[in-house]
């Protein structure tokens, strides 16, 4: 096994409507925010896991590539087969892979500097959003609920490493070019997904839309676009 490169992505993500990840609430306050964003420890500024993107990621490519997920368990693809892009781009628990390390390392997403400043300076703040339920025979609002929300039109840095693995014997179809390199559509089919979908809680709301700007794949300008399945399942 000889590693080949580490594609580096790199860039912006714009929030196009507010974005909730869910952080931890040490205390309770009446009339406080019922469900606050994740923060920085340290700064205290909101951030985007890696893990949150990573796993947006994985759940569209198990619904892409595996076909359909096992309702009666929920848990993720694990199959940990030589040829899996599931399993080879996102790693797997199974301890008996011969292919290497997982390839996609995605970092938090701290925010981009002139929002940094923003929100240090109070410039900025955080959404506190209410929302409640409708009883649909009164029509009254009941269950009133604050969530907190960083605001539409925020920034945080994106930074996405791919290696490529060339491992000995290894062919598809008789093509010499890397297995990794032939699954890195799906990286981009991944990121295309998540852009469309967004993350966070209640997207189904319209929280968490995003776009992806100023990216920069190994140092040169991209545009990301659908790859395979997806580039069939949406309209242009």
């Amino acid at each position: 096994m000889q590693i080949v490169k580490i594609k580096k992505l790199s860039g912006e993500i714009m929030l196009v409507t507010g974005m909730h990840i869910g952080g931890n609430k040490d205390t309770i306050e009446i009339g406080g925010i019922d469900n606050p964003v994740i923060r920085h420890p340290r700064t205290k500024l909101p951030y985007i896991p890696g893990s949150s993107l990573k796993g947006k990621m994985r759940f569209w490519m198990e619904w892409q590539i595996a076909g359909k997920v096992d309702t009666s368990k929920g848990e993720p693809h694990n199959c940990a087969h030589n040829n899996c892009p599931i399993c080879r781009i996102f790693g797997t628990t199974d301890n008996k892979k011969n292919y290497g390390p997982t390839r996609i390392s995605i970092m938090d997403a701290d925010l981009c500097d002139n929002d940094k400043e923003s929100y240090v300076s109070g410039l900025w703040e955080l959404e506190d959003k209410v929302e409640n339920r409708i009883n649909r025979i009164t029509g009254a609002a009941t269950d009133p609920r604050h969530m907190e929300r960083v605001p539409a039109g925020t920034r945080f840095k994106f930074d996405l490493t791919y290696k490529v693995f060339q491992i000995d014997g290894e062919k598809v179809n008789g093509n010499e070019e890397s297995i990794d390199e032939q699954n890195w559509p799906y990286v981009m089919d991944a990121l295309y997904f998540i852009q469309t979908e967004g993350i966070g809680g209640s997207v189904s709301r319209g929280y968490g839309r995003f776009e992806f700007q100023n990216l920069m794949l190994d140092d040169q300008s991209y545009k990301l676009c659908p790859q395979n399945k997806f580039k069939a399942l949406i309209k242009e």
